[in-house]
């Protein structure tokens, strides 16, 4: 049977599940222009809290997750992975081949997405928490019967709340490790940043401030710039100079390595849960 095209002109989106992910998204694509919220719903079934939320900026809420799926031409299923099996079997009878089906829950494979759902359009997406200011690293792999349309469509709405790039599924708990679980380590370092400034006699809030803005500005310059790190790294280490002092010392603490090894034990943590 063909896949029938879903219209981007008009189509609908909804979200089973409306936690913070949910929320960063519609935010995301309202925000862009991509749709307006009224062609956006999800279900809130007793959390008045969140309910308030979505209709705040023009979601519709319903009360059933059937609601949603009945409504809408591209269902996500963004909760969490230990509940994303009842989820879908919940309303597994409205899942029918004319809906392009997504899931944001962690380290579930398409296979089992798509035997639950009974359906094979279904695409997967790893996004990370700076969704939530419009930031995201996600990665996105598609099933047996999504389209490079469906793939279009669905990078798109990603795309509202940060970068995505495409994957093969087999590479997802190596993406768990950085992208997923990266933000984490980052927070550290710049934790670490702030409390060395503290150290060297700076006020907290000002520490702070510097090391989160010297975080971020160093991000853009390598994503704008398209320079190799090194070379950039590099260009700021002048010749006996205060710079290549602390890099020193960053070696000797094997810096690199430790960030290597982070990314190495949280995905093959990720193959163990997928696993299990």
């Amino acid at each position: 049977m063909e896949t029938l095209p879903i219209s981007a002109e008009s189509f609908k989106v909804g979200f089973i599940g409306a936690g913070k992910m949910a929320e960063s998204i519609a935010r995301g694509v309202v925000a862009s222009g991509m749709l307006p919220p009224n062609r956006i719903s999800t279900a809130v079934h007793s959390n008045l809290n969140r309910r308030q939320v979505f209709e705040s900026f023009g979601v519709n809420v319903f009360s059933s997750s059937e609601e949603v799926v009945k409504e809408s031409d591209v269902v996500i299923f963004s909760v969490k992975p230990q509940v994303v099996k009842k989820a879908i079997t919940e309303v597994r009878s409205k899942l029918t081949k004319d809906k392009v089906l997504v899931s944001v829950a962690a380290g579930i494979k398409l296979k089992d997405l798509q035997e639950w759902s009974g359906q094979d359009r279904f695409i997967r997406v790893m996004p990370n928490t700076p969704a939530a200011v419009g930031e995201a690293a996600s990665v996105m792999s598609l099933g047996t019967a999504a389209t490079e349309e469906d793939g279009a469509l669905v990078a798109k709405l990603f795309g509202s709340v940060g970068k995505i790039l495409r994957a093969d599924e087999k590479m997802f708990d190596a993406v768990t490790g950085l992208s997923g679980s990266g933000p984490a380590y980052i927070f550290l370092a710049i934790e670490a940043l702030a409390d060395g400034g503290v150290a060297a006699g700076l006020p907290r809030e000002l520490a702070l401030g510097l090391a989160s803005q010297t975080v971020l500005g160093a991000a853009t310059m390598v994503s704008k710039t398209g320079k190799h790190p090194g070379v950039l790294k590099d260009d700021v280490t002048s010749p006996g100079g205060t710079t290549i002092a602390g890099v020193h010392e960053l070696e000797k603490g094997s810096f690199r390595a430790t960030l290597m090894n982070a990314v190495v034990a949280a995905a093959n943590r990720s193959r163990e849960l997928s696993q299990s």
